[in-house]
């Protein structure tokens, strides 16, 4: 879209399985765009865009949001802030999903400060082979140079059915039409509320809903499992 707009050129790497949307949004803003194989994931694409920028350093500037600074700080600076704002100081946990990691990492530092008794909760795919699209299983997963395993208070592991599920129920039930990371993060946040109810405490629990629902409603779960 920026490149678009201000008229510079722009490659993307991309696993070739994304969903039929998001290629057809990128093909209509004129992205040069390398599809790389779909069982390597967001790996795949980073290898291959490291690869491109070492092979022609002079013709690419390579933003790396998986190691931009810049990016986790953009959190610390206006996502945390609004969160806090917006519960009046009340924000009790925060949650969300690990892709760049940077709106983790950079919210959890910044409510951090605000109050120490914040807990943070990380969400990330609970298997190497997962359909939450954007999202890293660490323990499998090129780890981002700005994630920092040691600031989570605990972390979530999410069945890629549980959002899919997820993704349903909000679309139906409440009018919400996400993503399917922005459904794992819900429901990851369910269960700590969860959790809480049952030892009978009060709690404001915050997530992030990330991604709308427009780049996935060809998939297929949306269909599965509905009456003929």
């Amino acid at each position: 879209m920026f490149g678009a707009a201000l008229g510079f050129p722009v490659t993307l790497c991309v696993p070739s399985n994304v969903s039929r949307e998001r290629k057809l949004i990128l093909s209509a803003y004129g992205a040069n765009v390398v599809w790389t194989n779909p069982a390597d994931g967001s790996d795949g694409a980073i290898r291959k865009a490291r690869e491109m920028i070492a092979a022609e350093p002079d013709r690419y500037f390579y933003a790396n949001q998986y190691g931009n600074d810049n990016n986790w700080r953009a959190h610390y600076n206006t996502t945390a802030n609004e969160i806090w704002e917006q519960t009046n100081g009340r924000v009790t946990h925060f949650v969300a999903g690990l892709g760049t990691s940077g709106t983790f990492m950079g919210t959890t530092r910044r409510l951090r400060e605000l109050n120490t008794a914040i807990q943070c909760i990380s969400m990330q795919p609970d298997s190497p082979f997962h359909g939450l699209e954007g999202m890293k299983h660490m323990a499998t997963a090129i780890v981002p140079a700005i994630y920092d395993a040691t600031l989570a208070d605990a972390n979530i592991e999410m069945p890629t059915e549980t959002a899919y599920a997820m993704a349903k129920h909000l679309g139906r039930r409440h009018g919400l039409l996400i993503g399917v990371s922005a459904a794992a993060n819900v429901a990851a946040a369910l269960q700590i509320a969860e959790k809480e109810a049952g030892s009978g405490r009060e709690a404001v629990i915050v997530t992030i809903l990330c991604d709308s629902a427009d780049k996935y409603l060809s998939e297929r779960f949306w269909q599965e499992g509905e009456p003929a």
